[in-house]
């Protein structure tokens, strides 16, 4: 079944604009994937190489997205090409959904080996493979549904865009070392500032050490699974060396916390994929959105972010919890700043959206003290002795000492039962504090008692973002396309090498190029690689000499070294 895409989400979707990839783009994707799939043969869960064929990641070139979502149909997933770095919740609303974000950048050439940016190595030949595997299928798609629900606070935001902002200046060729350092700071700073975990953190660290790095042990042998790791030519190498700690996975992981932009010291292995699912479901448990009431509150209290209150009479409110009040262990009164959201089994009721409460909302919540009752649950003569009519002035009396006076101007109702009452010249007191007086204008009450569920996000994403603008960039920046004149005179070379390989007299050709090319004063591993791939099996001095060259570069004990040493034994 195909999904369709919330509107939402639609500003996320860019083109993927194919003829933008360079051939040195072109070339960095082929040598990621030749030298890749030679490790993952064996070190690879064995979903890999099945995967790559099923979900239409092609290795010479780098794949149409278009072309892996007609694969993925065929298993149920979907395909959209994203703008890069999107942020957390849509990323996975998206997942809940079974669309899988794609990034259409391709890392620059100086990154070849690792990238913490999202890129099209990453999300296509590193999230895609395993997901032919119904059990990590399942677990992924599970696990986006939770993740989205799952408190995110302001904090996270802000090391989100930390994250981002640095990943992505890396990225950038013409970046300085000033400028990166800047970033790094930015990042430190966003570390320094976090006060505590949330819930979003803790469930961010279990995809991080299971879909982004994580292991499963077969037979005594421990394989690769995770996107992070099958999209690094450097880490998926490291990761199985002995001096990466390799702990059993279990709830525990959610206690290590990560670096994006570093190797990672520890690693954890799953004994199967089914597991991954369990050990959500445990976490889940322990969640805002399944717990609810007073825990709920005061989760998403310090988050200081947008969430959704949900109540027992399956009505919603949305925004940011700036005040509670307690009575009796439930929640008596609750204030959020706006914008705002009233919804009804996450569908805005009609008038009450972000447009309307901009400035926020407040009300009481629970049981009118003469009948012992919430107003949703009142029988026909007991709200008829309240006077719970349009154009009827009442008087209500809330468990917890609030008192509400006011005219109703409109009444709500599904399924027979009161769910929202909209009054004017309302007045609410707590004692002798005043919690809302008739000049602020309309008052709505929402009908309810228990807080029976508190999650991240707005209830009706579609209504609210329509009226709220995210700071998102509406600008899709390729940031590997910047040309500097060195780059530009580079490019010419590759895509001479790629014209010449089915010419005839390729050999002497290819020598002419190679000879302009060191009279132009370029010296570029990869571009001599290449040259080495399409004369392979000719042995000329100019040839040996070129290998020579790439061999004592390999001997490096980098991760670059370590990478051209397998591409070597490839074309020996």
């Amino acid at each position: 079944m195909i999904n369709k895409i919330p509107h939402h989400l639609k500003k996320y979707i860019v083109e993927q604009n194919y003829n933008d990839y360079t051939a040195i783009d072109q070339a960095c994707w082929k040598f990621i994937m030749k030298i890749s799939i030679s490790f993952f043969k064996k070190n690879a869960d064995s979903s890999y190489l099945k995967g790559l064929k099923k979900t239409g990641v092609t290795i010479d070139k780098i794949p149409k997205i278009k072309e892996i979502n007609k694969a993925l149909i065929k298993i149920g997933w979907q395909a959209v090409c994203v703008r890069g770095f999107i942020p957390p919740h849509a990323f996975m609303e998206f997942q809940s959904l079974r669309i899988m974000p794609i990034a259409a950048d391709m890392r620059s050439h100086k990154n070849l080996t690792y990238t913490p940016s999202p890129d099209i190595v990453h999300e296509a030949a590193g999230h895609l493979p395993i997901i032919v595997n119904k059990d990590y299928s399942n677990y992924l798609s599970k696990y986006g549904e939770i993740a989205i629900k799952a408190l995110m606070s302001n904090e996270d935001l802000n090391l989100y865009y930390a994250i981002r902002d640095l990943s992505d200046i890396k990225e950038k060729p013409n970046s300085t070392r000033y400028m990166i350092k800047k970033y790094e700071k930015k990042l430190n700073n966003a570390y320094d500032n976090i006060t505590f975990t949330s819930e979003s953190a803790l469930l961010s660290r279990m995809n991080w050490w299971t879909v982004e790095y994580g292991l499963i042990k077969k037979n005594n042998k421990t394989n690769i699974f995770g996107a992070g790791l099958l999209s690094s030519v450097a880490e998926s190498e490291n990761s199985l060396k002995k001096n990466v700690k390799k702990i059993p996975l279990n709830l525990n992981c959610i206690k290590y916390n990560y670096d994006i932009t570093e190797q990672q010291p520890q690693l954890f292995v799953t004994p199967n994929f089914k597991y991954l699912s369990k050990l959500l479901t445990q976490l889940s448990k322990k969640m805002s959105f399944q717990k609810g009431g007073i825990y709920g509150i005061k989760e998403a209290y310090k988050c200081n972010s947008i969430c959704t209150i949900k109540l027992d009479s399956s009505v919603e409110i949305s925004g940011i919890i700036e005040r509670y009040i307690i009575y009796k262990n439930n929640i008596s009164f609750i204030k959020l700043k706006g914008p705002a959201q009233i919804s009804y089994n996450n569908e805005q009721i009609k008038g009450q959206g972000p447009d309307f409460h901009y400035h926020g909302y407040s009300c009481p919540i629970g049981k009118i003290k003469k009948y012992n009752k919430p107003i949703s649950e009142l029988t026909n003569n007991q709200q008829n002795n309240l006077n719970l009519k349009k154009n009827k002035y009442i008087e209500l009396d809330f468990l917890g000492g609030i008192k509400l006076k006011g005219k109703i101007i409109k009444l709500y109702k599904k399924k027979s039962k009161l769910i929202l009452l909209s009054l004017e010249n309302c007045l609410i007191k707590k004692k002798n504090e005043i919690l809302f007086m008739p000049e602020w204008g309309q008052f709505d009450l929402i009908c309810g008692e228990n807080i029976i569920s508190v999650y991240n996000g707005p209830a009706d994403r579609n209504n609210y973002y329509k009226s709220i603008n995210e700071n998102i960039e509406e600008k899709f920046n390729r940031y590997n396309i910047i040309k500097l004149n060195k780059k530009i005179k580079l490019e010419m070379y590759f895509e001479k090498i790629e014209n010449f390989k089915n010419q005839t007299n390729k050999k002497e050709k290819i020598k002419k190029l190679y000879e302009n090319f060191k009279q132009n004063n370029l010296n570029d591993w990869l571009f001599k690689y290449q040259i080495l791939e399409v004369l392979k099996d000719e042995n000329d001095d100019w040839i040996i000499k070129i290998y020579k060259e790439l061999e004592k570069k390999s001997l490096k004990n980098n991760d670059l070294g370590r990478a051209i040493r397998r591409g070597l034994k490839l074309i020996k």
